[in-house]
């Protein structure tokens, strides 16, 4: 899958608006797991997971047929949206197993890890060319990350590891939608993931079956449970279209920074409905956190009031 080739350059007006999406889009993204968080006390992981793509799917389906979007379905990429399906459901599986024996922002702290690991495979698989600003952005972000939440592997031993798994899975997930989103339609896209995504929780869950296992085994969802699945299904949506968008306009290696946002919305949402409030150290860390997506967004600002005739996306956002 050659995508340097069919990948267009992006110009400094798409970088700006991808910016923008991506930031709306990491302000949603923790609301995802705080509902998670809310139906893991009597739902398992697999459940939750499959009842996120259901609901996906649903909130799809009037939009794609509205726009006509079927016939943008590409049934020779289907391979690929199937592997996007895998992926992105082994991540989540791995993440909301997470949230039911650690807090949201300590699970989505580990889980940062992943804007690294993305703006080093977009050096290696997209051929982006990525300047020392942003390999500074991505490691003050981190820093910054770890100030927030200071995590402990000796308190929940393997499962500390299971957010650093689901951060791999979505790094290969972005790249995949990266490429496939300046070929496809994105709702189309993401319709499609969710309906493998869909299929395969429902062979989970159909394996897991009368196993007691807090994973697999399936039940039927009671009182409230219904409530939060939902909204774990429909902030999935709006995350969702909002990066396949983002990520339609800019390189995935300018994007990444940005995605350190999520820790700030992460913790003040946890606070809300968890009761978790920051310390002093904590706040020192969003307000890092801050200051360097920042920093990328004015940056951009900067190089989109210059000229771009004949300069490269390197030259744009390096």
């Amino acid at each position: 899958m050659n995508s340097t080739s069919a990948r267009p350059v992006s110009s400094a007006s798409d970088v700006t608006m991808g910016l923008v999406l991506m930031f709306i889009s990491v302000m949603f993204s923790p609301l995802i797991d705080i509902f998670a968080k809310l139906a893991i006390v009597t739902v398992p992981s697999a459940e939750i997971t499959a009842g996120r793509f259901a609901v996906q799917a649903i909130c799809m389906l009037p939009i794609v047929i509205w726009r006509h979007s079927f016939a943008d379905f590409s049934w020779r990429q289907s391979l690929f949206h199937a592997i996007r399906g895998a992926i992105i459901t082994i991540s989540m599986i791995s993440f909301v197993t997470t949230l039911k024996y650690m807090a949201v922002a300590d699970a989505i702290a580990i889980f940062f890890v992943e804007p690294i690991i993305l703006t080093i495979l977009g050096g290696i698989f997209l051929k982006e060319t990525i300047g020392w600003r942003r390999y500074t952005a991505c490691g003050v972000g981190f820093f910054g990350a770890m100030l927030i939440i200071q995590p402990s592997f000796e308190e929940v031993g393997y499962i500390a590891l299971l957010p650093v798994v689901s951060a791999f899975c979505i790094a290969i997930f972005v790249l995949m939608t990266r490429v496939l989103s300046h070929r496809e339609d994105p709702w189309a896209m993401q319709f499609q993931m969710s309906i493998w995504g869909l299929l395969f929780c429902a062979v989970l869950l159909f394996l897991g079956q009368g196993t007691g296992s807090d994973l697999f085994d399936p039940i039927m969802p009671e009182g409230r449970a219904w409530f939060y699945l939902a909204g774990v299904g429909a902030m999935a949506a709006i995350a969702g279209i909002l990066g396949v968008y983002a990520y339609r306009a800019a390189p995935a290696s300018t994007l990444a920074p940005l995605q350190y946002f999520e820790i700030v919305s992460a913790t003040i949402f946890a606070w809300l409905v968890f009761g978790d409030f920051p310390d002093a150290v904590k706040w020192l860390g969003i307000m890092i956190i801050m200051a360097s997506g920042f920093y990328i967004v004015w940056r951009e600002r900067r190089f989109a009031s210059k000229p771009v005739s004949g300069t490269s996306e390197a030259t744009l956002a390096p």
